[in-house]
């Protein structure tokens, strides 16, 4: 490719493929949801991602790190060092992308993307130092979310191999079903498969809460909320000294095989 060419794609991914095969740096604009969410695939899939900064709107940035795959993967760069991410006033001129070689305007036209793309070296000089600028004084967006691999990691070492891995098929299952941007709720998905496990509703909330999924009393409440629907089901279990913890288990009338394409289904439903 050569740089400053114009690129066309069918999407966001295709596009940054191109940009990432010829840059050891990018700078990302003002970036769509669609392209922050292409960002995090394209970089976590690439073999030799080039280092990535991504200077945003707050409240945009927010909107689409709600979104727990996409600030999950994000997490990841982030603690490996590929990303960082930063808010701030970063301009008027729609969606850029910015590398010490060329310029690319982000344009995305119903299912179609393209790249604008200018590798005039006095323009791009210009350019990279006024966002470099912005850059300095932004500040940077605080991403509570963990990192998936640590999620799994943790979920196979301290619940159960089995139980990491009806979540990952769950996850995988949720991907394909929900349209592009939908949201859905990770502590439900993880109680439902959870509950396919037989665990312990003290051992995930726990975990939840040291990961960083979500506090305690958030899993409670989902909990609750989910057993209202007739969804999950508790058992008691008795213990040494205390109260009795609940085992949960899936509803047997409303689950069949809990397949993770069942599980996805019933989370995206409840998340609707």
């Amino acid at each position: 490719m050569v740089a400053g060419s114009n690129l066309h794609g069918g999407t966001f991914e295709v596009v940054l493929e191109a940009v990432f095969g010829s840059a050891d740096d990018l700078l990302l604009v003002d970036p769509t949801a669609e392209a922050v969410e292409a960002l995090t695939v394209v970089a976590a899939t690439a073999e030799t991602p080039p280092t990535v900064r991504v200077l945003a709107g707050e409240a945009p940035l927010k909107k689409v790190m709600d979104d727990f795959v996409v600030a999950s993967n994000a997490a990841d760069l982030i603690e490996s060092g590929v990303l960082s991410v930063r808010t701030g006033t970063a301009g008027d001129g729609g969606s850029l992308l910015v590398t010490d070689g060329a310029v690319w305007s982000l344009v995305s036209v119903g299912d179609r993307v393209a790249a604008l793309g200018d590798d005039d070296e006095t323009f791009v000089s210009a350019v990279a130092e006024t966002y470099d600028s912005k850059w300095e004084v932004a500040s940077s967006f605080d991403l509570r979310t963990p990192p998936l691999s640590r999620v799994r990691e943790t979920l196979g070492a301290e619940i159960g191999r089995k139980t990491r891995a009806d979540f990952d098929d769950a996850l995988d299952a949720v991907e394909s079903a929900r349209e592009a941007n939908g949201e859905f709720d990770e502590v439900t998905l993880t109680l439902l498969v959870a509950a396919h496990n037989d665990v312990l509703l003290y051992d995930i909330s726990k975990w939840g809460e040291d990961v960083g999924i979500a506090s305690k009393a958030t899993f409670s409440r989902t909990k609750t909320a989910l057993e209202e629907e007739g969804l999950i089901t508790t058992e008691k279990v008795p213990i040494d000294v205390g109260r009795p913890r609940l085992r949960l288990k899936l509803d047997d009338d409303r689950f069949d095989e809990a397949s993770a394409a069942e599980l996805a289904a019933v989370t995206l439903n409840h998340s609707a």
